[in-house]
């Protein structure tokens, strides 16, 4: 395949149709003024899991760095007093 062309990239889509034009996330902990991630609040946990029990990252969760690792580590400790899931069926 010498002398193959790549193909020129297209431009992304944002769900509202524009390009560039995206809502900004804002921290869920910043916007609540709450410290701490506390492992034993784990219904509010669950909105930073997948349905499959992964943990969701940044760019999904919109939290800001400092507060998606107390998030880690808090679904982490919860995993660990089966308070939360490994996985789920």
């Amino acid at each position: 395949m010498a002398g193959a062309k790549p193909k020129p990239r297209r431009e992304k889509k944002t769900k509202a149709g524009g390009f560039g034009q995206q809502r900004r996330r804002y921290c869920y902990f910043c916007k609540e003024k709450i410290e701490e991630v506390d492992y034993k609040n784990y219904s509010a946990l669950r909105r930073f899991m997948s349905d499959k029990g992964k943990i969701r990252s940044r760019r999904i969760t919109g939290a800001c760095r400092k507060h998606q690792r107390q998030v880690a580590v808090a679904v982490k400790r919860a995993r660990e007093m089966a308070l939360l899931p490994y996985v789920s069926r």
